[in-house]
């Protein structure tokens, strides 16, 4: 199956909140980073051998009709040169440092917890790999962040690239793929507290 539709946004850029509009909008599953945490002993093993060039992109993607969020998010050139057709969008926030605010207050605190201990090996091998090995570092993130989205705009055709931010809601995504825009409100999921309380993090107030 196809992707229809490829996140290359970043985690942090309401991505779970687009897995649920991706999936009411194309009727089947989005990949996003809870599948590899539902699926750890499966899923690990496809993006460890795909950071070593093996990908099984047919295996990674079967069943699911869009991508979003981080690992997939960090191939999205080899995602997007499998799926000719589908549409790339791009997440971000209205600015890098309001990106870094909750994904040092989210992500960048489970890779801290984590690291001694070995315990995420996929996770930390992506962050090293594909967004900077300096990712302890605030500024070397923020521009890392700003690498990635630069890249993105400048590899894939205009015509092919939905830009989103939180709070845009459905118009643009549905403008891309030529579907009606639901007379429901666009999902609102895992804000910084909630992706805090899965993980076993205290609130941030």
């Amino acid at each position: 199956m196809a992707l229809k539709v490829i996140g290359a946004g970043l985690g942090r850029t309401g991505t779970h909140s687009l897995q649920l509009a991706l999936q009411q909008l194309l009727g089947g599953s989005c990949y996003h980073m809870l599948e590899v945490i539902a699926d750890p002993e499966v899923k690990v093993q496809q993006w460890m051998d795909a950071m070593d060039g093996n990908a099984d992109w047919d295996d990674i993607t079967k069943g699911y009709v869009a991508s979003v969020d981080w690992p997939a998010a960090a191939f999205w050139h080899e995602l997007a040169v499998q799926n000719p057709d589908a549409p790339v969008l791009l997440s971000t926030r209205a600015s890098t440092e309001q990106w870094f605010e909750s994904f040092s207050s989210t992500i960048l605190e489970v890779l801290l917890r984590d690291e001694p201990n070995g315990d995420s090996p996929m996770p930390l091998r992506i962050m090293n790999e594909r967004f900077t090995p300096d990712w302890k570092n605030p500024d070397a993130c923020k521009a890392a962040y700003d690498k990635h989205n630069a890249e993105v705009r400048a590899t894939i055709p205009a015509d092919r690239l939905i830009e989103w931010q939180p709070g845009d809601g459905w118009a643009p995504i549905c403008a891309k793929l030529g579907v009606s825009v639901p007379s429901d409100p666009f999902p609102h999921a895992n804000t910084t507290d909630d992706f805090r309380a899965m993980l076993g993090l205290e609130p941030t107030r």
